[in-house]
């Protein structure tokens, strides 16, 4: 590991290139128009004193720009280079009183005009309510989408407080009784649900799933209500299958809609328990047999038994995106130009996710985990008991949970993610302490609840240690529910532009993702976001420059600096694409794939999408793709023509196009 960040830091600093730089001091308060050209580095100085905790933003009005500060010793602090346009934030903390530099570049080639706020430097909150009011300032004030966090301590509610605008259009505050939209963390309230029904002797989570919908098909392997609903069962992820029609997200879809999806797959992904595979369709089909079983509607059922017995008076589930939820908050996200975009909830959403609810319901939900009064502590310790693969792995999933550790506490928690919403309820049984963040917006910092946490109970923490430091990396990446396989648009080789030849390498391996330097080990890499990753055990991170369909061209490492890195690709002459071109048709999801030739590049073509696929080929007939295939594998015939391709993209896998015919 030393040895890789020596040679990186060796190439970069003494590779020598020119760049153009101003210097300009700073005031705190005053914003400063400016502009960049290419190849520029405007340098901005502001002396702040120790343990200081500092916020701004770069306005981004007609340049997309990387910020990188570093401290007074010259050593980079952080770095921020996320939306194209609008304001770029940045918040840290100093460690030692002097001048801190600011660092501001165009992504790659780009000009334009851009201002620079620093607009609060503060000590650093001693007090935890203080300390959360800094980590939620960017989702403060009445002009952006807000959040809102809850925290618990032995059974009382120690801290509430709501952030930012529920509704900008109608100019409605983030308040105490909005409800929240709780995306996937919904899932734990249908599995205590399930584990009622199983506690009155009306289902048992280890039946076939066929005994309660007998016309779903019959595979080589039976899949139980247990598998469906702790990601083991091998049936093909709704919503990623769907996404490769075209089809609109936000469409309303029926139980029905889904059990004919599962009779249309050939064949079982994996064998059941085999595999953990996060996956919606099984929680689709839960609110199927519930309502099977009752002969009630899901929403109804829940409300009835689940959430009345508890007293969440404020939850509900939502069966459709079109149904009106009074008081709801409504979901942003970041749009081209800059601002916020309203966005609605997805469909089919009602049992892996669609619940809204309070932060004072929570509340509720959370006191009776941890001491139950509706169902049992068996129930509980079930939900939140890591499930075993049949070779004997743990899957760090229970039902409804996951289950794992932060800081040497045992804790268990599940994130969600609606198109804009995102949640996180986390709970640690041993101090009987919980914490809880919502917010409608959806580029909303996933590390957030693990910071409050830390800001509340850090007294009963470990201290770092490398291994506290692995945990918490791992448990980032599930708060941002990454499924490693969304790495497969990204993997290829990389060359720094400062030194040619110089090339980074990112791969994966089942769930192992990494990366390798010229001459160097492999090196492991944890999510972050979408699109940040760090290097374990280096003092390095990288940023890719992810298109519209997921890939990415480019990427910039972090490190003593910012270092932009070119994708190297595969080539094929366009006479060799030519074999590949042609109409391809999947009879499982009965939409149509175009594969030309445009500009010199293999393109994937659908009516119903907005932009179309450049597949960009990684290896003999394997191609990389975008959103919504990530991979392309071409099939031969025993004479070498092709007759097809396999289309995947992670939760989704093998999804047969058979060539129609020549274009």
């Amino acid at each position: 590991m030393k040895k890789l960040t020596t040679l990186l830091l060796a190439l970069l600093l003494t590779t020598g290139f020119s760049i153009a730089q101003t210097t300009t001091p700073l005031k705190v308060g005053d914003e400063i128009d400016d502009a960049l050209k290419t190849g520029e580095t405007d340098v901005f100085t502001l002396t702040i004193d120790a343990d200081q905790f500092v916020f701004g933003y770069a306005d981004q009005k007609t340049v997309d720009v990387v910020i990188t500060v570093k401290g007074p010793d010259g050593t980079p602090v952080a770095s921020f280079d996320s939306p194209a346009r609008g304001h770029e934030n940045f918040q840290f903390n100093t460690e030692d009183a002097g001048q801190y530099t600011f660092e501001i570049t165009p992504f790659e080639e780009e000009e334009g005009d851009y201002s620079l706020l620093v607009s609060h430097v503060e000590p650093v909150a001693k007090e935890p309510a203080g300390r959360v009011d800094q980590l939620m300032m960017q989702y403060s004030g009445n002009d952006v989408p807000g959040a809102a966090a809850l925290v618990m301590k032995d059974g009382e509610v120690i801290f509430q407080k709501s952030y930012g605008m529920a509704n900008l259009t109608h100019n409605v505050p983030m308040q105490e009784n909005t409800l929240h939209n709780i995306g996937s963390t919904s899932k734990q309230f249908l599995t205590f649900g399930l584990l009622l029904l199983e506690e009155e002797g009306k289902l048992d989570l280890d039946d076939d799933v066929r005994k309660y919908i007998p016309e779903l098909p019959e595979f080589d392997h039976v899949v139980t209500l247990r598998n469906l609903v702790n990601h083991t069962s091998g049936y093909r992820e709704f919503l990623n299958l769907l996404a490769m029609t075209g089809r609109n997200p936000s469409s309303s879809l029926s139980q029905e809609q889904v059990i004919e999806i599962v009779q249309r797959q050939p064949e079982l992904q994996n064998v059941p328990g085999a595999e953990w595979n996060y996956n919606n369709t099984g929680y689709v089909l839960m609110t199927e047999v519930i309502e099977r079983i009752s002969d009630m509607s899901f929403p109804q059922w829940m409300k009835e038994n689940v959430f009345e017995p508890i007293g969440m008076n404020h939850t509900v589930s939502r069966s459709d995106p079109g149904e009106v939820i009074e008081n709801r908050s409504q979901g942003y996200q970041p749009s081209e130009d800059g601002s916020v975009a309203e966005v609605s909830d997805l469909g089919g959403g009602m049992g892996p996710g669609a619940i809204y609810t309070t932060l004072g319901d929570l509340s509720k939900w959370i006191n009776n985990l941890q001491d139950p009064k509706v169902g049992t502590e068996a129930m509980v310790e079930e939900m939140t008991t890591s499930f075993e693969l049949n070779e004997g792995n743990k899957t760090g999933y229970g039902l409804g949970f996951f289950v794992a550790k932060y800081k040497g506490l045992d804790y268990f928690h599940h994130g969600g993610a609606d198109l804009a919403h995102r949640s996180m309820l986390m709970v640690f049984p041993g101090i009987d302490a919980a914490v809880v963040t919502q917010s409608n917006h959806a580029s909303f910092n996933g590390s957030i609840p693990n910071q409050i946490a830390e800001a509340f109970f850090d007294d009963y923490m470990e201290a770092d240690s490398a291994e506290a430091d692995e945990e918490m990396a791992a448990e980032e990446k599930e708060e941002f529910e990454y499924d490693p396989t969304d790495f497969d648009p990204l993997t290829g080789r990389y060359e720094l532009e400062v030194m040619p030849g110089f090339i980074l390498s990112f791969s994966r391996d089942d769930d192992r993702i990494y990366t390798q330097a010229t001459g160097q080990p492999e090196v492991d890499i944890t999510a972050t976001s979408d699109s940040t990753f760090s290097l374990v055990g280096v003092n390095a991170s990288v940023t890719f420059h992810r298109n519209e369909d997921y890939t990415a061209d480019s990427l910039t490492l972090h490190q003593n600096g910012n270092h932009i890195a070119k994708k190297i690709k595969f080539e094929l002459t366009v006479d060799e694409m030519e074999e590949f071109t042609g109409r391809y048709f999947s009879e499982e999801i009965e939409t149509v794939y175009d594969i030309v030739i445009e500009d010199s590049s293999l393109m994937l073509k659908n009516y119903q999408l907005a932009d179309d696929i450049k597949l960009s080929p990684g290896s003999v007939d394997t191609f990389s793709a975008g959103y919504p295939i990530a991979e392309v594998d071409f099939v031969r015939n025993e004479a070498g023509e092709i007759t097809g391709f396999n289309a995947s993209n992670g939760r989704t896998r093998n999804v047969y196009f058979k060539k129609w015919s020549d274009k």
